[in-house]
């Protein structure tokens, strides 16, 4: 990989996941624009790594992948907190999440399917809220 293919990939996963925190900057989430841009950019670093280190064909690149799932799994964990019968934070620890996907697709080179997946999360995150509240209001 060359170094100008690093950085298109690197900076592909930064605009996405700045897309995607600046949504949820905007609604005052929890984790916002920092939180999600680091999670993609630190996503997308871990599988640029396991890009360059198996282009030998020794070794895997989905194995650093499994293991992103699993430290940000970890990491969210930390952002859900229960206050009674109530449980908060879920979205936000889902859209960290869906944004460390959005890095690892960036790093991978899948330009596209990068900007569809965050596309989508945004999407979620705005038009199904109003549909989220109406139900849970819903007697």
């Amino acid at each position: 990989m060359t170094n100008s293919e690093f950085t298109i990939r690197l900076f592909t996963a930064l605009l996405a996941g700045l897309l995607i925190g600046f949504e949820r900057q905007w609604h005052h989430k929890s984790a916002g624009l920092r939180t999600n841009t680091l999670v993609s950019v630190g996503s997308a670093l871990f599988v640029l790594l396991s890009v360059i280190l198996t282009q030998n064909g020794n070794g895997d690149v989905t194995r650093i992948i499994g293991q992103v799932v699993t430290g940000i799994g970890f990491l969210c964990a930390g952002i859900i907190f229960r206050e009674g019968i109530s449980v908060h934070g879920l979205t936000t620890a889902v859209t960290v999440w869906c944004c460390a996907a959005i890095g690892c697709v960036a790093a991978a080179g899948f330009y596209a399917e990068t900007f569809i997946g965050t596309s989508i999360i945004i999407i979620i995150n705005v038009i199904l809220k109003p549909l989220d509240d109406w139900l849970s209001k819903r007697p």
